[in-house]
C-alpha cells in the first residue's frame, strides 16, 4: 500500500512541480517538404564528401570532417579528433580503402542543426559487413561536423 501511496502523491504533485518549471520556448514551426528535402540532400552529400574522403585516402581531408568534441565508437569510445585520427590512420593510409559506406537514411531536425546518417558498410568485395551511424552538427559558419559515430556489425 505504500508504494501505491507515494505514486499517487508522486502524480498529484506533478501540476504544481509543472507550474515551477521554467518556460520553454515554442517549438519553430516545420520547414516546407522543399526545405526538409534541401537539408536531407546537403547531408547526405556531406556524408558521402566524407566517404569519398577516406577512399581518396585524404587524410587531411577526412579530419576537417570531424567536430572538436567528436566521439566515436571503437573498441572504446574515441573522445576527439587526434584520438581518431590516430585509431584510423592505418585504415586510412592503407593502399586501399578496407571498406566503403553511403547514407541510405538521413534525418535532419526541423531546427536544421543536428542530423542522423546510417546506412551499409561494404567491404571491397561489396559484401554488407556493418552498418554505421553517424550524428552531425551544423556550425555555426554553416558547414556539417560529425559528432558521433558508431559502427555495428552486420548479423550473419
Amino acid at each position: 500500500m505504500t508504494s501505491r501511496r507515494h505514486a499517487l502523491l508522486a502524480a498529484a504533485s506533478l501540476p504544481a512541480f509543472a507550474a515551477h518549471a521554467p518556460a520553454t520556448a515554442a517549438p519553430a514551426a516545420w520547414p516546407s517538404p522543399d526545405d526538409i528535402a534541401r537539408r536531407v540532400e546537403e547531408v547526405r552529400r556531406t556524408e558521402t564528401a566524407f566517404a569519398a574522403a577516406f577512399a581518396a585516402r585524404d587524410l587531411d581531408a577526412f579530419r576537417r570532417f570531424l567536430a572538436p568534441d567528436t566521439i566515436w565508437m571503437d573498441k572504446a569510445p574515441l573522445h576527439g579528433p587526434d584520438a581518431v585520427m590516430s585509431a584510423w590512420r592505418g585504415l586510412i593510409t592503407s593502399p586501399s580503402p578496407p571498406f566503403s559506406w553511403s547514407p541510405d537514411l538521413v534525418l535532419v531536425l526541423p531546427s536544421g542543426d543536428l542530423a542522423r546518417t546510417s546506412g551499409p558498410v561494404l567491404a571491397p568485395d561489396g559484401k554488407r559487413v556493418a552498418r554505421f551511424q553517424s550524428t552531425w552538427r551544423r556550425t555555426a559558419a554553416g558547414p556539417w561536423e560529425i559528432v558521433f559515430d558508431f559502427g555495428e556489425d552486420a548479423c550473419r
